[in-house]
């Protein structure tokens, strides 16, 4: 067996046969204390266990090996084909929200075939309780629970299983931070300039994204405006962008950008595009980004700008996490992250926008990787004032490659992402991310909760279980990804510090990351994470997979 689950004591009272043999010893003390002499004392003790028995046998599926999980190999009965029953009533939590944990096998065998996964894989749900507190954002929050309430279950997709009761949730307790649909964007105006393509793509379409932070969720604009330029589009093209983008609550205006300025050219260009549209007199920061810029908590973010002064000329941005990129291209916003300017600094901008663009300014841009826009925009502003960039390191560029789980797994609280639609860059989707927080509140979007068995949820993100315990250092980051092109080894360390060795294929950890996440309608939030088998960062020393199947595991979060 690799990483081997553990199990719970015979006698422990989650084990339902105890409970059932408790509960007899129970009633037979009470019997004979409080029944009546011509009552059968034999036969109601005898009674009660046989109505225990059955309670215990609703609470599992049927043919359900006990010990199914990580390393044993046995398959599911040939029982596990009777139908589900009803018997089993949903439980009621703490906040009033109703628990089930039955098998749609719908949606069982929906996600096998969506995810890719064998047609028997375990499959384990699990509610979480937030429970909001007046206390502050931990990076790491230890619980005293188990994550593991019984033994992992198997299922076939194309067989059917009885309900079972629910396990008492998860209780997590978090800060008292704001929902996403309080958050009021109306101090800013946002400038992104793409193509018609990437916009209508679905593997690059931003426009799931900007509902998250542009909207309140529900079909209104959260008063920030969104400046779009798209390249080359055609007339039904931009009307098409608009009604998509209005459709779902967004306040923007949508243009065609001139296709004769070089990219570059056309980035710098979206400061006084930003400066002299007639909104901005209503604003405070204007902000050029990528259509792949996120903000995943935008109450947060309007509280960090309510910290500077919007009326004198400000430059905000953060480096590129790789020193190689700030050598090469120099010390300035890098515009992935986000880069704000105050009006007044847009304005300088907008005055010098012809000299900033010259054909001397596009050939000082260019560090050997091409004109950069980011260049220009740090030389329109050097040159033509005294301001300096003011750092504000809870923007991540995320320039690197690989696997990202160990900047997604860090307990970060980020106020931007980027670089997660792939290509040479990573993956991840921080949409579905996020939709945890209509639940628990922004804070708690990518925290750490530590369960007593040595699991970590880094919400949203992943679930992973360390098999061998935790005898690091989880403030450190796990050092699962690489710098470009050049890995020195030390490229990172100036924005996220030395980070501790990656656990691939030591036998040490196995986890499962979040695809897929959904709010439902009583305001609790579903998540979906997915682990494969085959997955070589999950295996042994000598190679052989730490599990033995596929696996999802459910998380619910129940709200307050």
């Amino acid at each position: 067996m690799g990483a081997t689950i553990p199990r719970h004591r015979l006698f422990s009272m989650r084990n339902t046969l105890v409970r059932a043999l408790i509960l007899a010893v129970a009633m037979f003390a009470i019997g004979g204390i409080f029944l009546p002499p011509d009552v059968d004392v034999r036969a109601a003790i005898l009674k009660t266990a046989a109505s225990a028995r059955e309670a215990m046998t609703l609470q599992t599926p049927m043919g359900r090996p006990e010990s199914a999980g990580w390393g044993p190999d046995g398959e599911p009965g040939e029982q596990d084909v009777a139908v589900a029953g009803d018997e089993v009533q949903p439980t009621i939590s703490n906040s009033s929200h109703v628990m089930t944990c039955g098998y749609d096998m719908e949606r069982l065998k929906r996600w096998q075939e969506l995810y890719g996964l064998e047609e028997i894989f375990e499959y384990t749900k699990r509610y979480v309780q937030a429970r909001r507190e007046d206390i502050p954002r931990k990076s790491v929050t230890r619980l005293d629970q188990d994550f593991l309430a019984d033994a992992v279950k198997v299922v076939d997709v194309n067989k059917q299983y009885q309900a079972e009761s629910c396990p008492e949730p998860l209780i997590a307790p978090v800060t008292m931070s704001p929902f996403p649909s309080t958050a009021n964007a109306s101090d800013f105006m946002f400038g992104v300039s793409t193509t018609y393509k990437r916009f209508i793509d679905p593997r690059t379409s931003s426009i799931n994204e900007w509902t998250y932070w542009l909207t309140d969720g529900k079909g209104k604009s959260n008063g920030g405006k969104l400046v779009l330029l798209l390249l080359d589009a055609s007339d039904d093209q931009l009307e098409d962008a608009h009604s998509k983008l209005a459709n779902v609550g967004i306040d923007v205006d949508v243009y065609r950008s001139d296709p004769s300025l070089i990219m570059a050219v056309r980035y710098l260009d979206l400061a006084p595009k930003l400066y002299n549209h007639p909104e901005r007199v209503n604003k405070k920061w204007l902000v050029i980004c990528d259509d792949d810029t996120f903000f995943p908590s935008f109450n947060g973010l309007a509280d960090r700008f309510a910290q500077y002064d919007h009326e004198k000329p400000m430059y905000i941005g953060t480096f590129s996490e790789d020193v190689n990129n700030i050598q090469r291209h120099g010390s300035q916003a890098f515009g992935g992250a986000g880069v704000f300017l105050s009006v007044p600094m847009a304005a300088i901008i907008a005055d010098r926008f012809e000299s900033c663009s010259s054909d001397h300014k596009i050939r000082q841009s260019d560090s050997g990787w091409g004109p950069q826009g980011d260049i220009m925009l740090r030389l329109c502003i050097y040159d033509n004032s005294e301001v300096r960039l003011t750092l504000l390191n809870d923007l991540w560029q995320l320039d690197f490659l690989g696997d990202p789980s160990g900047f997604y797994e860090s307990g970060v609280k980020p106020l931007s992402l980027h670089h997660y639609r792939g290509g040479i860059w990573h993956v991840a989707y921080p949409w579905h991310y996020t939709k945890v927080a209509h639940a628990c509140g922004e804070d708690c979007t990518m925290q750490r909760f530590r369960t007593a068995d040595d699991f970590v949820i880094a919400n949203g993100y992943s679930i992973a279980y360390y098999p061998r315990g935790i005898d690091f250092d989880l403030n450190q980051i796990e050092a699962t990804f690489r710098p470009a092109p050049d890995d020195k080894g030390w490229n990172l360390d100036f924005m996220m510090g030395p980070q501790r060795p990656p656990l691939r294929k030591s036998g040490r950890k196995i986890a499962w990351e979040l695809l897929e996440a959904n709010v439902n309608e009583d305001g609790s939030v579903s998540q979906v994470y997915v682990s494969k088998r085959k997955d070589s960062r999950w295996t042994n020393g000598d190679g052989s997979p730490m599990n033995n199947r596929d696996g999802i595991i459910e998380l619910v979060w129940l709200p307050e």
